[in-house]
């Protein structure tokens, strides 16, 4: 018989509640910070006359009867929607890294390391949507599509319980082919796992952006004295008495680690980005709807 407390109706029920309250306004976050982006800067110019034709493709669920070429649909078995420059959307996928790490916070001040980068990811979904892109998220192998439906569905996805583990990796496995990528993460677990990712993902052709988000305690290391340091999931500890000996060794490292990343990114044609907690959300999601914009993963 299973006694544990957090299997009860009453804690169940707690727990969908506390879900469902956080849900819009994770959604809200996101959609007031989309709102801070001209969507009128965004390189894709808006339909018209003159705009020069681009492409057929198949039509998609969706797709309104106004959208298909009856002519080109005629010389085949299919549907096909005459596409141009425009309209030509890209596929995007995001993940977010849901590790223990990435509950993290130093003050009560700021959010979660996690909280910060599911706001940048719904927010990035937002604009992605409203630009006629399709979106994805990575975490649960959810496909790439466009409409509000898929930024519910995502939204609903990105308010799961962190993982079990103290940190998570992307999987280049459930990237389209072709298509592009942002990963949100502290990378502050082994670095061999992101490596391997990118260098699947610019074999298949997936271009992208990492966003490394960081509380700013983990990039002053401000800790002096007796001090424990644990893993989010307890798994790990370790105490000393004097935690300012430690300093030099741990920013050395974290140097080490960036330095890592922009490597990797530099040589698969990725895109890499810090972000701390305590900065307005603002800069992080400007700076990646400027890296779509300057056609910097395409």
């Amino acid at each position: 018989m299973n006694t544990d407390p957090a299997s009860t109706p009453a804690s169940l029920r707690h727990r969908a509640e506390a879900h469902a309250s956080a849900y819009p306004a994770l959604l809200a976050q996101a959609e007031h910070l989309a709102a801070t982006v001209l969507l009128g800067d965004h390189g894709r110019r808006r339909a018209g006359m003159g705009d020069e034709f681009w492409q057929y493709r198949p039509a998609e669920q969706g797709d309104g009867l106004r959208m298909i070429d009856w002519r080109r649909s005629a010389r085949s078995d299919a549907h096909f929607v005459r596409q141009k420059e425009w309209q030509a959307a890209q596929s995007v996928m995001l993940w977010v890294d849901d590790g223990l790490s990435m509950t993290f916070s130093g003050g009560d001040n700021r959010p979660s390391k996690g909280h910060r980068a599911r706001v940048l990811a719904l927010a990035l979904a937002v604009l992605l949507n409203k630009g006629g892109e399709r979106f994805g998220l990575a975490n649960r192998g959810t496909p790439p599509r466009r409409g509000e439906a898929q930024l519910q569905r995502i939204a609903g996805h990105l308010m799961a319980p962190a993982g079990e583990a103290d940190y998570g990796a992307p999987n280049a496995r459930v990237l389209p082919a072709g298509s592009r990528a942002v990963f949100l993460s502290d990378f502050l677990g082994d670095p061999s796992e992101t490596i391997a990712t990118l260098t699947r993902a610019a074999d298949r052709g997936v271009k992208g952006a990492l966003v490394q988000v960081l509380d700013p305690d983990e990039e002053a290391f401000p800790y002096d004295g007796r001090t424990v340091f644990e893993t989010m999931s307890g798994g790990q500890s370790f105490e000393t008495l004097k935690a300012s000996g430690l300093k030099n060794k741990y920013l050395d490292r974290l140097a080490e680690r960036k330095a890592q990343l922009k490597e990797v990114t530099r040589r698969t044609g990725w895109q890499f980005h810090t972000h701390h907690t305590d900065q307005a959300a603002t800069k992080a999601i400007l700076w990646l709807f400027g890296t779509l914009d300057k056609g910097a993963m395409r």
